[in-house]
């Protein structure tokens, strides 16, 4: 299977169709309920939900899903039964698996119920109409290139004792959704020297973006917090709060960070934690939503040519 751990759990609609070719006199069999077996539509719907539920024990590589709806409609077009499976489920991989199998085993249990009346009838196609929810209804793609600086903060990596991990991870991930990095620099936990390099990513250098690494924990010289509340202007607590409800999920030790994120001018700095799997777990949580911050800090509202949708 798939490793899908790293997602985070988000609202998933599926919808499939499948049709089935029947002749006309079976199709007065079934308005007029003639039909030996029964209803097959309603027998149908019955199957096509049941169908769902077990997608995980008959399609091998299919995670289990945590299932919130599962509704199958049917209608009569001429002389075809169109079957229509809608799933939702609010979880790290979508639902397009079950509204098929949904979808399919609802055709099956039509044909089953009058392949005695139709030797001629015929399943046309089973597919999927729609599905939304997750990275793929995000837009993560930059039309216009965002411009970031990463500065590491801590007293070990810049007197060289230490070698940093952190930093480059983000220098990385960054890359990886589009962003040009200017910037990678590396200061002692010096609150007044970060306020001043901060300032200076944002008022001289005027970048989108920056991330900070390091000084979120307790320790006298974890100053980077209040160093950012001296600079910005309007703090942004969803960011913080996605990151540790993210880690939260992952270790109870995510409650410690005091990880922050605000806005100077058009200048967008968050505050990371110093290590590598906390640097990880927080840009995962973050992106590729983060970059819908932009378009609306540049007075673009909710749509914005800035970004473009990603077919990945």
């Amino acid at each position: 299977m798939i490793d899908v751990s790293k997602k985070s759990p988000t609202l998933r609609i599926a919808v499939a169709e499948s049709t089935i070719q029947i002749s006309p006199a079976t199709v007065e069999r079934i308005l007029a309920r003639s039909v030996p077996k029964g209803d097959p539509l309603e027998v149908a719907r019955v199957a096509g939900i049941m169908a769902a539920k077990r997608t995980q024990d008959i399609i091998p590589f299919c995670h289990p899903v945590p299932i919130e709806f599962i509704g199958i409609e049917h209608k009569i077009v001429e002389s075809r039964v169109m079957l229509t499976a809608t799933v939702k489920g609010i979880y790290r991989t979508g639902m397009e698996m079950e509204a098929m199998t949904a979808a399919a085993v609802a055709a099956l249990t039509v044909y089953d119920m009058l392949k005695m009346l139709d030797d001629k009838m015929e399943i046309e196609s089973v597919k999927l109409i729609e599905k939304r929810g997750g990275k793929s209804d995000l837009k993560t793609r930059v039309a216009t290139p965002l411009h970031a600086a990463v500065l590491v903060l801590s007293d070990s990596v810049s007197a060289g004792k230490k070698s940093d991990a952190s930093g480059l991870l983000i220098k990385d991930m960054l890359t990886n959704s589009g962003i040009i990095v200017d910037s990678y620099e590396i200061l002692p936990d010096d609150r007044a020297a970060i306020i001043d390099k901060l300032r200076d990513y944002c008022d001289k250098s005027r970048l989108d973006l920056v991330v900070t690494t390091g000084g979120t924990g307790f320790s006298p010289r974890d100053t980077t917090p209040e160093a950012m509340l001296e600079v910005i202007e309007r703090s942004i607590p969803g960011i913080p709060e996605a990151m540790r409800a993210y880690g939260q999920q992952r270790t109870p030790y995510a409650m410690l960070s005091r990880s922050a994120a605000g806005i100077r001018g058009n200048t967008l700095i968050l505050n990371l934690p110093g290590s590598k799997r906390g640097v990880q777990e927080s840009l995962d949580a973050l992106f590729p939503a983060l970059l819908h911050a932009f378009p609306m800090m540049r007075s673009g509202g909710h749509e914005n040519p800035i970004l473009k949708n990603s077919d990945d």
